[in-house]
């Protein structure tokens, strides 16, 4: 396993769509494994493959309840109600804002054995699937900022 290097605001690969992975190899646990040690290392609680400099459909997530590995993740349905709350990236160091996400979504994909997942995701982790799938499609939060003057530095 290493650490990578996390691609910052500036970087052109963060605004770019991932594409989706074709099978699950060696390369892509190598990625899956580096991406855990890299949000770990940075104290984070999710992670996305171009944030590491890689357009793969890939994310890893650990809220405190272990270590979640998805390959093209989807999110098939989403509840009505939201929450706002503050959030913060990896990859936009110092930088929160308020972002409006929903309280519950379903999310399809792939774990790291190629097996299909279908599950619900609610409040924090809904939260964070959210953010990591938004980084696949080129999006960061600060994009969806609910008031651009709430952004501020730490």
């Amino acid at each position: 396993m290493a650490i990578r290097n996390i691609r910052k605001n500036e970087d052109e690969i963060l605004r770019k769509k991932s594409k989706k992975v074709d099978k699950v190899n060696e390369r892509i646990l190598i990625l899956l494994e580096d991406m855990a040690e890299t949000m770990d290392n940075s104290n984070g609680i999710g992670l996305a493959a171009p944030q590491v400099g890689i357009l793969k459909r890939v994310i890893v997530v650990d809220i405190g309840e272990g270590l979640v590995q998805l390959i093209n993740p989807e999110i098939i349905e989403s509840s009505t109600a939201s929450a706002i709350d503050e959030e913060g990236c990896l990859s936009i160091p110092g930088k929160q804002g308020n972002v409006a996400r929903p309280v519950k979504i379903r999310v399809t994909g792939m774990n790291e054995k190629g097996e299909a997942v279908n599950f619900e995701a609610e409040d924090l982790f809904a939260r964070v699937l959210c953010h990591e799938i938004d980084h696949l499609e080129g999006i960061l939060f600060t994009d969806k900022i609910i008031d651009r003057q709430e952004v501020e530095e730490e």
